[in-house]
């Protein structure tokens, strides 16, 4: 086994451990922790937003100079919504069916961790140097995506541990991108661009239509005010992180 091939796979579990920020609230009582995850929801709007079109699109679009493929996930996604609500309309109790975005959000996810690993093994074959700075680079960026995330899996009727667990599971996609990176970027690396603009639809579409309606159904003005401002750090903290590195 190579020492890129190893550093690569450190970097990878590292930044895997990161979705593990949901433990932080575990402590806390529901009552407290329903008030905050409005505003954990309206943060992951912001970033998912933040994500696909400071991130996630630009590394692609210099390559296709098209954006039909970011139409393309945002179909695949609605198509995917459809086909969840379907399925939970003709079972018989549905009282306890999670909603469709937990589903779509570990796919999204589950997609951008996979390209994370192709990414982070890439530039450790490119030098170990280059590797560390694009894994903190990525860490950093992780950290408000996951926080994100968690707040979308738990909002959609999964319990915290779940959240945490399955959230979990959705980050060891990156240890598959960086094995497959690692010995066969050569042969797929033409497909990375359009895999990459799907998730950014995929991104695009949870935040506008099922976050944002979320979100709207809040009628107290303060709170409204708050979510706002939660949904603007999401974007901004993105932001600061992606134009730094």
């Amino acid at each position: 086994m190579s020492i890129e091939l190893i550093y690569s796979l450190i970097a990878i579990i590292l930044v895997s451990f990161i979705s593990l920020v949901g433990v932080l609230v575990l402590s806390l009582k529901k009552n407290s922790f329903a008030k905050i995850l409005k505003f954990i929801v309206a943060f992951s709007a912001g970033s998912l937003l933040a994500t696909a079109f400071f991130d996630l699109i630009p590394e692609s679009l210099y390559i296709l100079n098209s954006l039909s493929f970011v139409l393309v996930g945002i179909i695949l996604f609605f198509m995917l919504e459809a086909l969840v609500h379907w399925h939970h309309h003709h079972e018989k109790d549905c009282e306890d069916c999670l909603k469709p975005v937990v589903h779509l959000n570990l796919i999204g996810d589950g997609i951008h961790n996979l390209i994370d690993g192709v990414i982070i093994a890439a530039s450790f074959i490119a030098s170990i140097p280059t590797g560390v700075i694009t894994t903190i680079a990525i860490m950093l960026h992780e950290i408000p995506q996951e926080i994100g995330d968690f707040g979308i899996l738990v909002n959609g009727g999964l319990s915290k541990r779940k959240a945490i667990l399955f959230n979990f599971i959705s980050s060891l996609f990156a240890i598959l991108g960086g094995i497959l990176s690692f010995f066969f970027i050569s042969s797929f690396e033409w497909i990375l661009p359009y895999i990459i603009l799907v998730a950014a639809g995929g991104f695009i579409y949870i935040a506008t239509a099922d976050l944002f309606p979320e979100l709207h159904m809040e009628e107290n003005r303060g709170r409204i005010i708050l979510q706002i401002i939660a949904f603007l750090l999401g974007i901004g903290l993105i932001w600061m992180i992606l134009s730094f590195f």
